[in-house]
């Protein structure tokens, strides 16, 4: 591999070759000149002109055309090379030159050999532009490097009548070392980018999941919220139409009573209640309390009269003092009625 390489290196030590005149087109007085091509003419050695594309006229053995230069874009293969890096890192590198003959006269009279010229100084400036930058930057930054080598040459071959169009880095050889300790370096990268983009996944995952818990049991709080509202106004409308109905109900029972006989009435409904009321003792539970005299219908009859009588005596004393004297009741005191009732229903 030493060999190998000390070899190309002497081979880019070698100049070019010189151009042979016996290749030159000869002096038979009249030319031909092709298109996108210049020929210089010497006339007893000195420059005369520069014969035009087309039909030309020349001297013979004054004038001899002594380089030819072509007008189109020349592409130069620039061979491979070693180079350092920044970071002391040796690179393998080659690239392609893209060359055109802008001045004739300064081509052929200004350098030897403008194309080996121009290879040359693009081999050093590259060698130069690279130990400028660190390894990453050099894959980084080809477009910046391949500018500035343009740059560079065209300063310094504007001498030449030759302008530098483009330079493209075709192949880029690392170390074998350093190539896996990148694929090493990139591998590491790509994991911490999953890992990373799998971690912000579970962190939107989770701050989804919360928003929608959020959501929903403010939809739910707002729900119940709502319920217990319409459930309170119904319960309010309910307790208001049952005291409108017990008002009413308590306003026709007090109207039923202020009629005749209505207190006869109420003390039959209330023995009825309750003795319905005792009947039914023994259907709910097992558990009963009863009175010591259960037996005795008369009595509790007579017991739960007694009560009402007390309820209602103080308000028929009331309405009797609001009320005018007027005739007479036929009818017995309440006590004499308590008994005919007892004597009646035994």
């Amino acid at each position: 591999l030493q060999r190998s390489q000390q070899l190309k290196r002497s081979a880019w030590l070698v100049p070019a070759p010189h151009r042979l005149n016996s290749g030159l087109p000869m002096n038979i007085g009249v030319l031909f000149v092709p298109q996108q091509e210049a020929w210089v003419v010497e006339r007893m050695g000195k420059f005369h002109r520069i014969l035009e594309p087309g039909l030309n006229f020349l001297i013979p053995l004054l004038d001899r055309i002594r380089y030819v230069q072509s007008l189109k874009e020349i592409v130069i293969n620039v061979p491979e090379q070693s180079a350092v890096t920044l970071d002391n890192v040796t690179l393998q590198i080659d690239g392609v030159l893209y060359l055109r003959v802008m001045d004739p006269y300064k081509a052929s009279y200004g350098v030897e050999d403008p194309e080996y010229a121009v290879t040359q100084l693009a081999q050093t400036t590259m060698r130069s532009e690279l130990g400028k930058l660190s390894l990453d930057r050099v894959f980084r930054e080809r477009e910046s490097l391949n500018a500035n080598i343009v740059d560079a040459i065209n300063q310094a071959s504007d001498c030449w009548g030759i302008r530098c169009l483009r330079y493209e880095i075709k192949d880029i050889h690392v170390p074998p070392r350093v190539k896996e300790s990148m694929q090493m370096q990139v591998e590491a990268e790509r994991r911490k980018r999953a890992t990373v983009l799998e971690s912000e996944g579970t962190r939107e995952s989770a701050i989804n999941v919360a928003e929608g818990q959020k959501q929903a049991q403010i939809l739910a709080s707002e729900a119940e919220k709502a319920e217990q509202i319409n459930k309170a106004a119904g319960e309010a409308n309910a307790m208001l139409v049952k005291a409108r109905a017990k008002a009413e109900a308590i306003q026709l029972l007090a109207a039923a009573l202020a009629q005749q006989h209505g207190s006869a009435a109420a003390s039959l409904s209330v023995a009825e209640q309750y003795v319905n009321a005792f009947s039914k003792l023994a259907k709910d539970s097992n558990t009963l309390l009863l009175p010591a005299n259960t037996g005795d219908v008369t009595n509790m009859v007579a017991q739960a009269l007694g009560i009402y009588t007390t309820l209602t005596k103080p308000q028929a004393v009331r309405t009797q003092d609001e009320m005018p004297p007027a005739h007479e009741d036929p009818r017995p005191p309440p006590a004499e009625m308590l008994k005919a009732e007892e004597a009646s229903s035994s």
